[in-house]
């Protein structure tokens, strides 16, 4: 697996630039992520991000999809696409310092 330094810490990643260990992100790299894509981590923002690394863990090690986040995670999908415009499942999980979920292009 490639490895990157991102804010002075050297992360695994894929070919994506997704992360590959679950255990190397903090919130401090979650931070630097969404500003190297450019979404503003609001304190609505962190929601969902934190809870796809709960539903990750806890789901096996895969990461949830838009669908999930909105109906499981109970956050609102427009919301979502106001916070993480274009594509959020996908700026979500890269934020979060998951593999891209199932189905993203």
């Amino acid at each position: 697996m490639p490895v990157t330094t991102i804010e002075g810490h050297e992360i695994h990643v894929d070919a994506e630039g997704f992360m590959t260990e679950y255990d190397e992100w903090t919130e401090e790299l979650g931070k630097a992520l969404a500003d190297a894509i450019g979404v503003e981590l609001t304190d609505d923002a962190w929601g969902p991000i934190r809870f796809l690394r709960e539903d990750f863990k806890a789901e096996g090690g895969h990461t949830p999809t838009l669908r999930r986040v909105s109906t499981v995670g109970g956050f609102d999908t427009k919301k979502l696409f106001e916070m993480f415009p274009k594509k959020p499942a996908k700026k979500m999980a890269y934020i979060a310092g998951l593999p891209k979920p199932a189905g993203c292009v």
